[in-house]
Order: C-alpha cells, then sequence, then structure tokens
C-alpha cells in the first residue's frame, strides 16, 4: 500500500505546477500510474488474476484517457481557459497549501483504487463480483467518452447552446455520472476480496468521489444559469431532465431551485 501511495504521489504532483491540477489533470494520471503499477506488481509477485488483470488496465485507459483530455482542454480551449481563471482556480496558492492538497489528493486517489490494491494484496481469486465490477467499470468510461465526444461535437454546431443530445437527454451530467458509476464498479469488484476494517477505506472513497462529481455538478449548473437562464428552451430542459442521476426527480441542486 505505501509503494501505491508512491506512485499515486508521482502522478498527481503535477499540481504544483497549477494548483487545480491536482483534482483534474494528476487525477487521471495518478490512476493511470497505479493501474499501470499493479500490472507490474501483479505479474513479478505472482498475484495477478484474470480479473485483476483487466481492472488494471481499465485504471491505465481511465486515468490516461481523463488526464489526456484535461490536459489537452485546459491547454487548447480559451474560453474554458477563461473560465478557470474567472473563478481563481489558476492562482498559485501557498506551499503549505498545495502541499496540504497533494497530500489530500495522494490519500483519495490510493483510495479509491484501493479495492483493488486490496485484491491483490489478500491474494483474492477471481468471483462474480470482480467480473461485474470490470463490467460496470467498462460500460463507465465507454459512457463518459461518449459524453465528452458528444458535447465537443455539439459546441462545434453551436457554441452559444447548452448540450441537451446523445446522453444529455437523459442526465445534464453525464459525464459525472460516468464517474460515480466507474467508482462504484471498483467498488463492487472488492466484494469478496477486501477484508473486515479494510472495507472503510474503500467506502469512505466512494463517498468522497460521489461527494466530489455532486459538487462539481452543482457548480456546473450554477455556471448554466448563469450562461443560459434566460433561456426558455434551457429552463424546460433543465427542469425536465435530471442533473446528476439518470431516470431521478432531482432536477436541481439545493443551490438552484425553481418555483
Amino acid at each position: 500500500m505505501w509503494t501505491v501511495t508512491i506512485v499515486s504521489a508521482l502522478g498527481c504532483c503535477m499540481g504544483f505546477h497549477e494548483f487545480v491540477w491536482f483534482m483534474s489533470v494528476g487525477y487521471g494520471f495518478a490512476v493511470m500510474c497505479i493501474g499501470i503499477f499493479h500490472l507490474i506488481f501483479g505479474f513479478v509477485n505472482g498475484s495477478l488474476t484474470v480479473a485483476t488483470a483487466i481492472t488494471a488496465v481499465l485504471f491505465a485507459i481511465y486515468g490516461y484517457r481523463l488526464g489526456g483530455y484535461l490536459l489537452k482542454r485546459e491547454l487548447t480551449n480559451a474560453a474554458y481557459r477563461k473560465t478557470l481563471e474567472s473563478t481563481g482556480s489558476t492562482k498559485r496558492m501557498p506551499i503549505p497549501v498545495s502541499l496540504f492538497m497533494w497530500a489530500f489528493c495522494t490519500w483519495l486517489y490510493v483510495a479509491e483504487t484501493s479495492a483493488v490494491t486490496y485484491r491483490v494484496i489478500n491474494r483474492a481469486g477471481d468471483n462474480l463480483f470482480a467480473w461485474l465490477g470490470v463490467l460496470i467499470m467498462a460500460v463507465a468510461i465507454y459512457g463518459e467518452a461518449t459524453a465528452d465526444h458528444q458535447k465537443s461535437a455539439a459546441k462545434k454546431i453551436n457554441p452559444k447552446r447548452f448540450c441537451d443530445t446523445g446522453l444529455y437527454k437523459y442526465v445534464r451530467c453525464p459525464n459525472y455520472f460516468s464517474e460515480v458509476l466507474f467508482w462504484f464498479g471498483v467498488t463492487v469488484s472488492g466484494i469478496g476480496a477486501v477484508q473486515g476494517k479494510q472495507w472503510i477505506m474503500v467506502l469512505v472513497a466512494f463517498v468522497l468521489i460521489t461527494f466530489v462529481m455532486y459538487n462539481s455538478a452543482q457548480r456546473l449548473e450554477l455556471r448554466h444559469e448563469k450562461t443560459y437562464g434566460l433561456d426558455p428552451e434551457y429552463q424546460k430542459y433543465s427542469d425536465t431532465v435530471p442533473l446528476l442521476f439518470p431516470f431521478t426527480r432531482q432536477y436541481h441542486s439545493m443551490k438552484v431551485y425553481r418555483d
């Protein structure tokens, strides 16, 4: 576990270049590095099962896709860069604050992936839940990549209009929902492999990432209200399409509510 912590710390240390990268680009690359490490470590010590290997590959794919997508967006998308600057996300932070965020993010990414780490440590074999977790993770990666592609395509057609096509017809933040779904799959994969108090780290991490994604959806909703709030089409869209969880009636966060 300590070795995984070092790997996670190296993966997200780029936040020292840009503070927000601890939670964005560094997030993706830390998960990617952990996935690659599990492949190597599991193979070397003989504890790598087929399901664990596939899970590690999915970590690597997920992290590379997410980290690469966010890095490209932050370096090439002037409008997104302007949004970050307006929220103060690009400000230089004091060294103690950066060190604290580095330590917290390092722990969080270790905790998020801990179900798989414990599977390797405990030398647990593959079971139904391991394969079910793999399936959920794969669906989530596909959903997140599809949502990002659909939004980019819609913005190319009409940069000033909100996206309500594809997966966005069913939920307003399909990428954030896919994020929650991915880590739910990781958690499910730990059933039968994670033991006793090890579940504390696994479950705390899942609750935290769900909270982070809900908070991200809230902040996105506030930005959309500011940009599109007077548009009748957007009002109808946001009043009828769930914010984060599809097929629910949770249309608005507590921060935004219309009578």
